[in-house]
């Protein structure tokens, strides 16, 4: 039987060796103090305020996309006799057999189903402009 050690010794009897460097808790009176940390959640409060308004502005990003697109597919499938110039004013209408066709004329010009204008970008999409 070995040598009992005092108290503030810090001695591993399994190891037979001085370990208090090798813990993760103080072992002298002159350590730190040893308090638990307090750990502040109100972070969590301003990430999810982060993550929510960065989820809607792809959201909205998304729907704007997918509405380009839609508009974009309907004027390629219109029927227009003419070619678009970029950056002009064209006008979307209805006829009677609910097809989309495209013109130059205005919408008080004459009496049709108007359903936009858009104008031509140089990246070939269709931009509606807002009337």
């Amino acid at each position: 039987m070995s040598k009992k050690l005092p108290d503030n010794i810090v001695f591993n009897y399994d190891t037979e060796k001085f370990d208090a460097n090798t813990k993760q808790y103080p072992t002298t009176i002159s350590a730190p103090s040893f308090a638990p940390i307090n750990i502040d959640r109100s972070d969590s409060l301003k990430a999810d305020k982060y993550f929510s308004s960065k989820l809607d502005e792809l959201k909205n990003e998304y729907k704007n996309l997918v509405d380009e697109y839609k508009w974009t597919k309907i004027i390629y499938n219109a029927s227009y006799n003419f070619q678009p110039i970029l950056g002009e004013l064209y006008y979307l209408y209805l006829n009677k057999n609910e097809e989309h066709f495209l013109s130059i004329i205005k919408p008080n010009e004459w009496n049709q189903t108007y359903v936009g204008t858009f104008k031509l970008l140089n990246n070939g999409k269709w931009e509606k402009i807002n009337d």
